[in-house]
Parts: C-alpha cells; structure tokens; sequence
C-alpha cells in the first residue's frame, strides 16, 4: 500500500476518533456509563474494519453487516430491566450511532459522519428509567 493511501486512510480514522470523541464526552457530561473512551473506541473500531474490508475484500458489505450486528449485540448488554423500569436504551442507541459515523468516516463520507455526529451529540439527556406497566 502507498503512503498516499496509509495518510488518507489515517485522516478518516482521525475523523472518526474526533467526532466519536465528543458524542463521549457529551455523554460522559450527563453521567452516563459509557463515555470518551467507549464512544471513541466503538467509533474507530468500525472505521478500522470498513477500512480493512474496503481495502482487502471484494465485497465490503459483508464486514459492515457484521459491524452493525455486533454493535447491536454490544447494545443488548447495555440495556436492562430493573423493577419493572428499563435502562440503557439510549446508551444503547447513541454506541450504534457512533458505529455509523465511524463505517461513514471509514468509506470517505465526510458530511454524513459529522451530521450523524451532530446529531447524535445533541440528543437530548437521558431520562430517568422507563416503567413498564402491566396490562
């Protein structure tokens, strides 16, 4: 691999690290459990694999439907039910979000990686627990 591509691939991980950085550290801000470092983590590891798969494979589509179920696998342990309420929805949400704005920044798609960004930095604060009624 050239040094061309090794810089531009270096540059979306950066991007991705950024913007997954700061949905962290807003969501550190409002006490959740999962802050800067999962948020940036969960950003550069689903850059790292779209980048390897667009680079290495023939069907780069493959790795990404396995960056989306695994993300969502990682999800479903962050949320629970305790005393009929149930938490970590939007913890849950925003890590699968930040997947996204890390695969965008992977495949070269600036805009869509800081809008999602944005977007999933500005979500409102988390509410108290949910409860869950019965019929």
């Amino acid at each position: 691999m050239d040094i061309e591509t090794e810089l531009l691939y270096a540059s979306r991980m950066m991007v991705a690290a950024l913007i997954g950085g700061l949905i962290g550290w807003e969501r550190e801000r409002h006490a959740s459990d999962a802050g800067i470092r999962t948020y940036m983590a969960i950003s550069i590891g689903a850059c790292a694999f779209s980048l390897i798969s667009a680079h290495v494979g023939n069907d780069p589509t493959r790795i990404a439907a396995q960056v989306v179920t695994g993300i969502g696998f990682i999800g479903a342990g962050v949320i629970f039910q305790d005393k009929g309420g149930v938490a970590g929805l939007t913890t849950a949400a925003t890590l699968w979000a930040t997947a996204a704005v890390g695969m965008a920044s992977a495949y070269g798609m600036y805009v869509l990686a800081i809008v999602t960004g944005g977007a999933d930095f500005c979500n409102p604060r988390p509410s108290p627990p949910t409860r869950l009624e019965a019929a």
